[in-house]
């Protein structure tokens, strides 16, 4: 009687466990944008699950998962840029995920079997309006002309971003010529790489610099802040979309996948969903100033809207990953430090 009851008890516990499962989601996150969180809440008020989050930089993220092993709580894996992605991927955390709704509303060239874009930023070029005619600068090519000599400004060879536009420019222009375009603008540069986006463009604004790279969220911070020497600091700047009449401006991704040990997949894959859903999209447009990965989407962000329309680069972004060990050679031959 007594190993009855027991049984009944481990079976109701059992049971309990499971329900308790099934209302988390664990969610690792390297997105550190304070916007981010209305989107959680709007995930949870929808579903009823709760998100239990661990924010931290990428590499030490994919550290901790690869030491959790089999054991990891960790239901989704969340970062920006592809090649921080693919570097998931290929560590084998990702786990395919089957979804008709992701298949049809994120675009085949911003996803791949094991992750998918959720939002998009685009590199472009800024222009010190007094030193620099923005028809000098129409394409990223141009940044290696001898004329810009002491006029660039850059962040660091070995980041993300520049990792990501280096894979893209090897797709289009071929090893060769981006190893020579990457030495080009080496010897353009007015300083040692250093610092961020927010960096490059408050010295080109300033004149330290004649042109910049930067991700176009950075720019939109600062149109939409409330602060008047942000808005003078953009009154001293061009923005140009690089490539319109080539490949188009380079673009990069947020995006994520759910783990393999994922212990509540069914969670997971609700939370992917969402992430594709329209009210999901517009908290990346209107909270991060990004774009959204679904082209159905329509957002009003007047930043975004300032900047205006652009032939976006098309190139898979899977594809950047499979060039950024050259990337990152390209840029350490060439003494982008």
């Amino acid at each position: 009687m007594k190993s009855s009851r027991l049984l009944l008890a481990l079976l109701a516990f059992g049971a309990v466990t499971a329900t308790a499962q099934e209302k988390v989601l664990n969610l690792y996150s390297a997105r550190h944008y304070q916007t981010d969180e209305a989107l959680y809440a709007n995930f949870t008020r929808q579903t009823g699950l709760k998100i239990n989050r661990i924010e931290a930089k990428e590499d030490e993220l994919l550290e901790r998962i690869r030491n959790e092993g089999a054991n990891s709580p960790a239901d989704v894996f969340l970062t920006v840029d592809a090649a921080r992605l693919a570097k998931a991927d290929e560590l084998g955390l990702f786990a395919p995920v089957k979804s008709k709704l992701l298949e049809e509303r994120i675009p085949a060239n911003l996803r791949s079997p094991d992750w998918f874009a959720f939002s998009t930023r685009a590199r472009v070029i800024v222009a010190n309006k007094d030193t620099v005619k923005a028809e000098h600068v129409q394409a990223y090519e141009d940044l290696a002309d001898p004329k810009l000599k002491g006029k660039v400004c850059s962040r660091s060879g070995s980041h993300p971003y520049n990792i990501s536009l280096m894979a893209a420019l090897i797709a289009h222009i071929g090893e060769a010529r981006a190893e020579e375009w990457a030495r080009g603008v080496v010897a353009n540069f007015a300083r040692t790489p250093k610092g961020g986006d927010t960096d490059q463009i408050k010295s080109v604004a300033a004149g330290e610099c004649g042109v910049a790279v930067s991700n176009t969220y950075y720019l939109a911070r600062l149109l939409r802040s409330e602060k008047p020497e942000d808005r003078r600091l953009m009154n001293r700047i061009t923005i140009i979309w690089p490539n319109q009449k080539s490949f188009g401006t380079h673009i990069n991704i947020s995006g994520g996948g759910m783990l393999k040990t994922a212990p509540n997949k069914e969670a997971a894959v609700r939370f992917l969903e969402y992430l594709a859903s329209d009210d999901a999209q517009r908290y990346f447009a209107d909270g991060n100033n990004e774009w959204p990965a679904v082209p159905s989407v329509v957002v009003k962000n007047p930043a975004l809207e300032a900047m205006g329309k652009f032939k976006a680069d098309s190139l898979p972004v899977a594809a950047l990953a499979k060039n950024a060990v050259a990337a990152q050679r390209i840029y350490d031959r060439a003494g982008w430090k």
